[in-house]
């Protein structure tokens, strides 16, 4: 027998004292999706490499260092574990024709996968929730889409999240940008990184995303590419900025901020935190107009954004705002001739009528069985002996509360059992 297994690194268990917490926050997910009018969509954890060169760009982090890729044996296909759901979301759309009777809002949780250096906030194996609004054309969706994140930071109690936008125009107006920005990097190019230096001539407008301080200096007087904007991206932008201000969500232009996926055209923006140390965004999308012809569809507007799950967790839970597990309603305890049937009985009944109930396993004492059921949570104890099974009778006592003990009927199980469950919480 070998040394036991572990789990790979940067790709984590969620043991049962912190599923609560996952749950309670896919929850929240779930309505505010369903309030803002956003299906669910699910696409398969494995697509085509080819998908995620041809979406999010060959000279990208993710593409050139980051992707799960593998050869199938079976039929030599190059599959790769997905980095992002935005490509598959698309994809989706594209195969099954989700547009052709007109725009869809969709959304999307589950986990995602780069081979990084994993560290606080950034795993391997990392968890996202995002929404897409496919087909949409104008400044209205983009400012949907971020007033609901603000509403989703203020649901869960969230402070210290602050938005930034930027603009990146369309892929003539980057071209025109492009070319005095790689002249100005060239004057410069002593002061570059070696990450700077390998995209200046391939993907120059992330040269200004760098988080090198060496780098950001040398590029302070870089030409700016909201400069480079013709009116419809200014009326776009503008548009937007005017919507926000209605909603009342406050937020700062950013003039270098590009993202890092090449899908990207006019709006970009991220929620920032200077809660999480140097992994501080926790949202991050845009405007991405191009993808579905990109890879193969129509062209079709769309915009969207990603959040990460363990960022917005660690920010939920540091803030105190994470929700205790909920207890059982009861735990039933029994012991002698027919207890174990008849207690199998009662906590099938009650759990029909919606109740939380753990049946105790395992057998013991009754005195054993109450203190696993005082440890449980649980608010009541339903106790089931051989004198109880003849009587056709439980025994009902308070777990939470200083009060009598009560003899109950099966044949009036549920509602006696409401009726102390109510009296219990007063």
């Amino acid at each position: 027998m070998g040394s036991p297994l572990q789990a790979i690194r940067g790709m984590n268990d969620v043991l049962p004292d912190e599923a609560h917490g996952w749950l309670a926050f896919e929850e929240i997910i779930r309505n505010t999706m369903y309030r803002h009018g956003y299906r669910n969509i699910r696409t398969p954890l494995l697509e085509h490499t080819g998908l995620f060169r041809r979406a999010i760009g060959e000279v990208t982090d993710i593409v050139e260092k980051e992707m799960y890729t593998f050869t199938d044996e079976l039929n030599g296909e190059q599959l790769t574990l997905r980095p992002e759901a935005t490509a598959s979301t698309v994809r989706a759309a594209i195969e099954h024709s989700l547009t052709y009777n007109g725009p869809v809002r969709l959304w999307y949780a589950g986990p995602m996968y780069r081979h990084e250096r994993p560290q606080k906030g950034r795993y391997r194996q990392f968890h996202q929730f995002g929404a897409e609004g496919l087909g949409f054309a104008g400044p209205d969706v983009d400012a949907e889409l971020i007033v609901m994140c603000a509403a989703l930071w203020k649901e869960l109690g969230l402070d210290g999240i602050r938005l930034e936008l930027n603009s990146i125009g369309s892929s003539e107006e980057r071209a025109s940008h492009r070319v005095e920005l790689v002249e100005f990097l060239e004057t410069r190019v002593d002061a570059l990184d070696a990450d700077a230096k390998r995209r200046m001539h391939t993907n120059p407008l992330r040269v200004l995303d760098s988080k090198n301080p060496v780098v950001k200096e040398a590029t302070r007087n870089a030409p700016v590419l909201m400069n480079f904007l013709g009116e419809q991206s200014l009326a776009h932008f503008d548009g937007l900025k005017k919507l926000l201000a209605a909603a009342g969500v406050p937020f700062s232009v950013n003039p270098r901020l590009v993202r890092g996926l090449d899908y990207y055209n006019l709006t970009v923006f991220e929620w920032i935190t200077d809660q999480l140390g140097a992994q501080g965004t926790v949202c991050a999308g845009g405007r991405y107009d191009g993808l579905f012809e990109q890879i193969g569809g129509k062209p079709t507007p769309a915009v969207g954004w990603a959040a990460g799950i363990e960022r917005l967790l660690a920010l939920w839970q540091a803030a105190g705002r994470v929700p205790a597990p909920k207890a059982p309603d009861a735990y039933v305890v029994h012991q002698g001739e027919g207890a174990a049937e008849c207690a199998l009985l009662v906590a099938q009944v009650l759990r029909a009528a919606g109740h939380s109930v753990i049946q105790h396993a395992g057998g013991g004492s009754f005195k054993s069985q109450m203190k696993k059921a005082d440890g449980s949570g649980a608010r009541i104890a339903l106790i089931v002996g051989e004198d109880e099974v003849r009587a056709g009778e439980l025994t009902l006592k308070f777990l939470r509360r200083d009060a009598s003990q009560q003899k109950i009927r099966r044949d009036a199980l549920v509602a006696a059992f409401g009726n102390a469950l109510l009296e219990s919480t007063q």
